[in-house]
Order: C-alpha cells, then structure tokens, then sequence
C-alpha cells in the first residue's frame, strides 16, 4: 500500500494561479494541507495495475455488470499472479468492485478470473461482507436479488447500453426542481429564458413523514409557476437512484420507514404529475450537472460533480447520451487509507460524500482552526467558511485549498471509468472565492503531478447564478412537450 502522498510544494512552483489566489502562501498542495495521511486511490490502483502489467504470468480478471433489461458494463484487468492474493490484490479488487458498483450499477455481476479471486469477491457480496451494503442497496435498485455468477472468459456478457439523449427541451413555459439534502432549487423557465429561480431551505434527511416532502415541494413548483402564463412541463434533479420516474433508493428519505417508502416516497413525482396533468421527467441529480454542462459548454463528453450537501456526479459520452449507469460516487472510494472518514449513510471510509461537498467542509473546519457550534446547520458551516475565505481568512482558504487537492488526485481517477474530456464543477462549495480556491488547487494538482495523465481534460465551471441554479433550469429541459398542454393545479 502507498503511504500517505507528501510532496513539497515547491515542486510544483509560486507562479500559479493558486498562488495568487491564496496570496502565495506556503504549504503541500500535492498532498491536502488539511488532511496529510489522505492515500489518493487513483496512485494505488495505478501503482498496482503497473506491477501486474510489468509481470508476464499476470491473470486476466473480467466483470460484467447487469443492471436494468439491456444494459451491461464490463471491466477487466490484471492480478498479481499469487497463489494466496497479497493485502495489496485484495484491496485492489475490493476497492475496483465497489467503485464499479456505484459508477455503473448493477444486480448480477459476472466475474471470469482465478477461483481464489471469485471466492474472494463472493465474501465480500456476501450478507456478512465488506460490500453487503452494496449488494442489499442493488438488490432493491434493480428489483432482484444480488447475485455473483462466474464464468469462463469466452461467456461472459457483452457491452451494451441503454443510452439515450437526456434532456435538452426549451420550449415553452417550464418548471425545474432541484432536490438536496439541505435546500431545494426551483426555476421557472419559458422558451429557455429563466424568469425565477429561488432556493429554498428544508430538512428531508430527518423527516419519516412523506406528507412533509410531498408539501415542500409543491410549494415550490406553486412559486415557480406564478411566475409563468402557464405550465407546459416539470422537470426535477434528485439525488438517489431514479428509474421511469420513481424513487428507487435515497438518502434523501432515509428516516422514512421502509413500508411507508414503498408506498408513498416511491411513487412521489408520479403523484405531482397527476396533480399537475403535464408531461414530468425526473433524473438524478449528477446526470442532470452533466447535462447543465453539455448546454453550458455545448459539447459533450462531459462528466458533471455537484458539490452541495453531497457529491453528485453524472456523465454524459461523447455522444451526448446517459449510458444508465448509476454514477452514485457520493458513495464510491476515492481514499485507500484504511481509517479515513466514514459516510453516516454506508457507513463506508474514504468515499466521495466525505470530501466534495459542504460534510468536507464541515469535516475540515478543526483541523483548520475554524470553530462553530455543535448545533449549526451544514448550510450555515459552509457559509461561514466562504465569509472568511472573501475576507482573506488562511484557515477558511486552506479547507477549499484541500477540497481541490482532493479533486485533482481523484480527476484521474475517475478518467479509468469514465471518457470525457471536460469537468463540470458546481454546487453551493464551489461559489466566490472559496470556490475559485479550490479549481485553482485542482488545476495544479493536475498539470504539475500527473502530467499527461492531467492534460486530456479540463475543469470548468459556470457562472455564479449557474453554479448555484443551474441544475434546476437543465432540469426543466428534460421532458419533451405533448400537445396537451396544463395550467397549475
């Protein structure tokens, strides 16, 4: 295993645009000032994978994903050839089938590799194993149970996708939902012109009662559409797993009951379509960042990374389709140190929500010295880092200064399961100054410490009304227009 990644900051030079935003102040950009023991995921799956390849009696380990009817996602790599897999192939395996679980998604997953391999895999899918949460969490996403099916190579199931053109729809008059952990965004958008946007405060997460989400949220659209001569169609970002418009799995709706969620937390934006008789369209929340970028930067190929009370990530290829992949990195690993921080939710170390979103923020505020009461909201933690940072506060520059280092290891990362050649960043952590600290940060990361591997993608981020919004008016663009067309209800 690597040990934590430390370099001088000297190395990567003063004369940067990260220099100038933090006044040129002295630290280790390379390694996350904040958070010196971080283990970049990327540069283990990279150190392994090299010794494998470097090695000729290397074994060939396939996987096929199967999620929903017609699509299938495959990966395949090299292990060590070691008749007792060292620590170093297990964390290998452990750490590739969980991040391809949360990127790609899937309920039977086809494995073709050496049996000590397939056994291993097995345990960890197992009830009592590491990855049983992600095993159960596929289960009731795909409606099946998990299962591991080995297989010789020759059989294992081809590539196929589910792809298909998202979004994109501006005319006439529409609303945009936008559902997070900490607010909700709304906006009111005719002929692809936004007349309103607003964000509204909420706390989903410790809700069990549905009648409260189905509330808030209909309050909103209500705003939204006093602002329109009509409403033609809604569309909505979430975060969780989203299938034809019902709500598979969430964190949002985590204190419902299980029967009740079922019943009522399901079937939600069915019901706001019934009551509002025009066509809906609701998508995650990352797929729809992904699609704010294509129609920001109008080219495709884009991965999209909300950082606002979570990570959402979504992807759109190059050829401006969703592949239905689930995308969920919230959840996926980007640390490989056994003791880094653990999600509430999984309970999993080291994984995306823990580091791009206000919970990072909030994580990092005592190891910069920044204190604030027990009791203070996320929202309001975030926006005190960001007052500081205007303010030219080096404690509050420091956190953004380390989520961007956090970002510009994981970029790289993220590139060995996806194709794109352009980030997208918003979300509530990215705006003012704090936010241009962090893409700063990230950009040295990534042209001093990884080179070419760096260079085929840039990060980009949109305007400041967007970063915020944006997610609300792309998802406005999501249903096409039927003849009919509804007033509010």
């Amino acid at each position: 295993m690597l040990a934590p990644f430390r370099l001088l900051r000297e190395t990567v030079g003063m004369n940067s645009e990260f220099d100038r935003l933090s006044g040129g102040a002295q630290g280790d950009l390379s390694g996350p000032v904040l958070d010196p023991g971080f283990v970049p995921l990327g540069l283990f799956l990279n150190d392994y994978e090299r010794r494998a390849n470097e090695t000729p009696s290397a074994l060939r380990c396939e996987v096929a994903l199967e999620g929903v009817p017609g699509s299938v996602s495959r990966w395949e790599g090299r292990l060590l050839p070691e008749s007792e897999p060292s620590a170093d192939t297990l964390a290998f395996l452990r750490h590739t089938i969980k991040f391809l679980l949360w990127a790609r998604g899937g309920a039977t997953l086809h494995i073709a590799a050496p049996d000590v391999a397939i056994r291993y895999i097995r345990s960890l899918l197992s009830p009592e194993g590491a990855l049983a949460f992600e095993a159960g969490l596929m289960a009731r996403a795909f409606e099946r149970p998990f299962e591991v099916r080995s297989c010789a190579s020759e059989a294992l199931p081809s590539a196929t996708a589910t792809g298909q053109a998202l979004g994109g729809h501006v005319e006439g008059c529409r609303i945009g939902f936008d559902l997070g952990a900490s607010d909700y965004k709304i906006a009111a958008v005719q002929d692809g012109v936004s007349l309103f946007s607003a964000e509204f405060p909420w706390d989903p997460v410790s809700e069990p009662d549905p009648a409260y989400h189905h509330r808030r949220l209909t309050e909103g659209l209500k705003q939204a559409a006093a602002h329109l001569p009509r409403v033609d169609a809604i569309g909505g970002s979430s975060a969780g797993i989203i299938v034809n418009n019902k709500i598979m799995v969430a964190s949002l709706f985590r204190a419902v009951p299980a029967a009740v969620f079922e019943q009522r937390v399901k079937p939600l934006f069915l019901r706001i379509q019934s009551e509002w008789q025009v066509p809906l369209a609701v998508a995650n929340d990352g797929d729809v960042t992904a699609l704010a970028g294509a129609m920001s930067l109008k080219r495709n190929g884009i991965l999209g990374i909300a950082m606002g009370s979570s990570e959402a990530v979504g992807y759109l290829d190059p050829q401006g389709h969703i592949l239905g992949w689930l995308n969920e990195l919230a959840f996926a690993p980007l640390d490989a140190r056994p003791d880094a921080p653990k999600d509430e939710w999984s309970g999993a170390p080291g994984v995306g929500a823990q580091y791009f979103s206000q919970q990072a923020v909030s994580r990092l505020l005592p190891a910069a010295g920044i204190e604030a009461p027990r009791s203070m909201p996320l929202p309001e933690r975030l926006l005190l880092v960001q007052r500081l940072a205007e303010e030219g506060d080096r404690r509050a520059e420091q956190i953004f200064e380390t989520i961007g280092t956090y970002l510009g290891h994981t970029l790289p990362l993220y590139r060995r399961f996806y194709s794109f050649g352009d980030v997208l960043v918003l979300g509530r952590v990215t705006s003012g100054r704090g936010g241009e600290i962090l893409i700063a940060a990230a950009h040295c990361v990534l042209q001093h410490l990884y080179g070419e591997a760096g260079a085929p993608f840039a990060v980009r981020v949109p305007d400041e009304q967007s970063r915020r919004v944006g997610q609300a008016v792309a998802a406005a663009s999501l249903p096409p227009l039927k003849r009919s067309k509804g007033e509010a209800p």
